[in-house]
């Protein structure tokens, strides 16, 4: 099934309960229907239930679209489903789950829940080191002190990053693209961590003139833009990255207005997605989301934390 281009024929297509089983089939099983528990191909559909049954005897003989994903024990339609992907991975200045639940009419808890397993879609696995040219910063995201209660305000002590979170960026320079990772401080050994697990030796750096960062030197190009002098000296400069960094905080701000420290990192999924495939368009955006449904879940417990899991 050709999937829609424009919002008008997402809406028109996904109107249609049969399309929607029929286009989840095409994402998860492009060749064919297979039991998530064995793997068989020996499945009967059952139309009255829109269920399949494995022919293998084993425990779960029965399933739906909806098992070994992210939507699995949701009892919200592929319809709502496909509708809050697509505002997900489609609106330029983020959405809120207040926004789906007027727009879906489902409720706001539930809401949110959807926007958290949409982001966990979005959700890059592991990546491969890379060689080029990057530039590497980290930023503080939090509110402003002077917007604070004072009660707030008089537990805050040294810079302006005290008592934030800190995010680290990886902007590799040839593909415009970046990498964000959710860091506890900005020492040498976190920050120059990062770096060596994402980046191949040889590589071009390209950092501000912050001390964490000395000593990379021995294994990376790594030039220094001081910002107290100047901001660019030829190609040495950080300000793609700087550029992101605006973008994120406004979003954050504009949309979300506060973010929790437990949940940062999958708001970071979702910017990061939204800005590496920028060039997409909302159909070929709404794809790839798709295309990551298959073997991730999340659950309530997980998501509010009251099953310890470490992040992915």
């Amino acid at each position: 099934m050709e999937a829609p281009k424009t919002l008008q024929q997402a809406i028109r297509d996904f109107s249609d309960p049969d399309r929607c089983l029929e286009f989840m089939v095409s994402i998860r099983w492009p060749d064919g229907v297979k039991c998530p528990t064995c793997g068989s191909k020996e499945v009967s559909f059952l139309a009255t239930r829109r269920v399949w049954k494995c022919k293998t005897k084993h425990a779960k003989q029965q399933f739906s679209v909806k098992v070994g994903t992210v939507f699995e024990d949701s009892p919200v339609g592929l319809d709502k489903w496909f509708a809050a992907v697509w505002m997900v991975a489609n609106c330029k200045n983020l959405v809120s789950s207040y926004e789906i639940h007027r727009a879906l009419g489902v409720t706001q808890k539930t809401a949110w829940f959807m926007d958290h397993r949409v982001r966990l879609a979005m959700q890059t696995g592991t990546f491969e080191k890379i060689a080029g040219e990057f530039e590497v910063d980290e930023s503080f995201i939090g509110g402003l002190a002077r917007f604070m209660h004072k009660d707030k305000k008089a537990k805050i002590t040294g810079t302006g990053g005290a008592g934030k979170a800190i995010v680290m960026g990886l902007l590799d320079r040839k593909t415009k693209k970046i990498r964000l990772r959710h860091v506890p401080n900005t020492q040498r050994e976190t920050l120059q961590g990062v770096v060596r697990q994402y980046i191949q030796g040889g590589s071009y750096i390209y950092s501000d003139a912050w001390v964490a960062y000395n000593g990379l030197n021995h294994d990376y190009v790594h030039q220094v833009i001081d910002h107290a002098e100047s901001y660019v000296q030829g190609n040495v400069h950080t300000n793609g990255i700087e550029n992101f960094w605006s973008l994120l905080k406004r979003d954050l701000k504009g949309t979300y207005i506060s973010v929790e420290p437990f949940h940062l990192f999958r708001y970071l999924d979702e910017q990061a997605f939204r800005f590496n495939e920028r060039k997409a368009n909302d159909g070929e955006r709404f794809v790839m989301t798709m295309q990551g449904i298959t073997g991730k879940r999340l659950t309530y417990e997980k998501l509010t934390g009251k099953e310890e899991a470490a992040p992915v």
